[in-house]
């Protein structure tokens, strides 16, 4: 006898006597009771007290063939599906063959049980689609950004094989593309540290498929490569026989930038489709910000070496002074500039005085760092003919007009030192458009140079008059750009710096070091800009040694 939940919510028996029901609407017989479980679009299984079917719908014994009235549900595999203990009114998930079933227990009165089934297989694969899909978008936000937070070659790589062993094989390996007959590699195994070494490139050839991805060919599925051609080097010791091997390039910028070892333990799951997808498109990432790092690092080295020959030079000794210089570029993250200053030192032995030069060049950054370059070694060049510093600067003014650079412009003061009698000193200046030096005596006075001339590379003549300055023991000659006192700052951060002010802070250096005069000069300066960094400055200070 078959139960069914009334409209008012108590329990009532499908084939009880009309007239015990006198007064009210006659009860369901057991056909529209069937009827109406057969309609029900879920599988229904209805049981006895004792677990024994009564009725089975259509649905119910589709997905569970053999099931029929008089059978009890705890025999086979149906006991899996209905398990005394299972709460009524919930649903769970039980997997039954090939299917995913959704079971859920209803109890009507104390004699019957109801048991309702819906296949989710469907709804099950798409759901497990759906978070497998956001797990690889998760990995590969999470690749992307930490790839893309370093430009160094290896630490690109330690970050490859440290994802790649954390979510795609139980070991990885980064094989570097090969130099001189070695070639570099990172390892990461889970749990353990990060291993690097080299490898001849002889041996790469007995990894199957290394040889191919490492020349950039396209990748070879995992169930084409033997695992157990594995060299030993290939994995971390006591690692165990590989089960599962998986060869990739990293495409790099044109040319390969190495290749990806993933190899998984012996019993482990295989590399499927989905897997190798994965595995591609994360190499991709990895390939690209490893060639990005190489990229990176050949160009700065590029740089540094360019660059090396545009920086100020270490300041020598010359007899009876003592040199110090500061350059600040406005450009920082390029380190050179318009300004520059430069010492030339006679040949050993050969005539003539060190000759000292302070210049600033139209322009900033890298192409008047090139300028300023190019006068510094143009002056080098025109000492080996003449060394008399006011014959000196017209010869370099025709140079700079007959330069192809655009706006060829310079202004500088050059200076010839010459060692005295009792620790004096006498600097012979030359000034060509540019801020005539100042002079700090001892008694902390302070006057400047009166020597003028015009700016070179524009006039066809540049005449200009040397000009003798006396320095006593300790005093000092300093040469400067407009860097320096047109600097805008100061409390309001509008006002400029001024001669003035630069004249009162050279007086308070009487007596220091002249180390110590450029320091303090250099670090006024840079209060007065309070950070706002507006051009480039220079400062070069001569003097007699105490």
């Amino acid at each position: 006898m078959t139960t069914a939940r009334p409209a008012n919510g108590t329990a009532g028996t499908v084939g009880v006597a009309a007239g015990d029901l006198a007064g009210t609407p006659a009860a369901p017989d057991g056909r529209l009771l069937r009827a109406i479980v057969e309609a029900c679009g879920e599988g229904v299984v209805v049981c006895d007290a004792g677990g024994v079917v009564v009725m089975v719908n259509a649905a119910a014994a589709g997905l569970m063939p053999g099931l029929a009235p008089g059978r009890p549900l705890t025999s086979g595999a149906a006991g899996a599906l209905f398990r005394p203990d299972h709460p009524e009114g919930d649903s769970r998930r039980v997997d039954h063959g090939r299917r995913r079933l959704l079971v859920r227990r209803e109890s009507f009165g104390v004699a019957h049980r109801a048991w309702y089934l819906r296949d989710v297989t469907a709804e099950s694969a798409r759901t497990g689609a759906l978070l497998a899909e956001r797990h690889r978008t998760r990995f590969l936000m999470e690749a992307g950004r930490r790839l893309s937070a370093s430009l160094n070659t290896r630490r690109c790589a330690r970050v490859t094989v440290e994802l790649a062993a954390a979510s795609l094989a139980d070991t990885a390996m980064v094989v570097l593309p090969p130099g001189r007959r070695q070639a570099g590699w990172v390892r990461a195994t889970g749990g353990r540290p990060l291993q690097e070494g080299t490898v001849g490139t002889a041996a790469t050839a007995s990894v199957p498929g290394l040889a191919e991805a490492l020349a950039g060919f396209p990748p070879v599925p995992s169930r084409w490569l033997d695992p157990a051609q594995v060299p030993g080097w290939l994995l971390p010791e006591g690692f165990g026989p590989a089960g599962h091997l998986l060869v990739t390039p990293l495409p790099g910028n044109g040319v390969p930038a190495g290749a990806l070892v993933l190899a998984r333990r012996e019993g482990g799951s295989s590399f499927d489709e989905e897997g190798e997808t994965l595995v591609r498109v994360f190499a991709s990432r990895a390939g690209a910000a490893i060639s990005a790092a190489a990229l990176y690092q050949e160009q700065s080295a590029t740089n540094a070496i360019l660059t090396a020959d545009l920086m100020p030079p270490e300041l020598p000794a010359p007899a009876g002074m003592e040199l110090a210089g500061s350059l600040r570029a406005a450009q920082q993250a390029a380190l050179i500039g318009g300004d520059f200053y430069d010492v030339y030192l006679p040949e050993p032995g050969g005539p003539g005085e060190p000759l000292v030069v302070l210049g600033d060049v139209c322009g900033k950054g890298a192409r008047a760092a090139v300028l300023a370059g190019q006068v510094r070694h143009c002056l080098r060049a025109l000492l080996l003919v003449e060394r008399r510093i006011e014959r000196l600067v017209p010869l370099l003014n025709r140079a700079l007009r007959a330069c192809p650079s655009p706006n060829p412009y310079v202004t500088l003061v050059l200076g010839a030192l010459r060692a005295g009698r009792d620790g004096h000193a006498r600097v012979d200046l030359v000034v060509a458009g540019h801020p005539a030096p100042l002079i700090l005596r001892r008694d902390g006075g302070v006057s400047e140079v009166g020597a003028r001339g015009p700016l070179l590379g524009a006039l066809p003549q540049a005449p200009v008059t040397p000009v003798s300055v006396d320095l006593a023991p300790g005093e000092v000659c300093l040469l400067y750009s407009d860097g320096i006192t047109e600097a805008f700052g100061g409390p309001g951060g509008r006002e400029m710096y001024g001669a003035r002010r630069l004249k009162d802070a050279l007086a308070t250096c009487a007596g220091m070091p002249v180390a110590a005069v450029v320091e303090r000069l250099e670090q006024i300066s840079t209060d007065w800009l309070g950070g706002a960094v507006q051009d480039d400055r220079a400062l070069l200070a001569v003097q007699a040694r105490p």
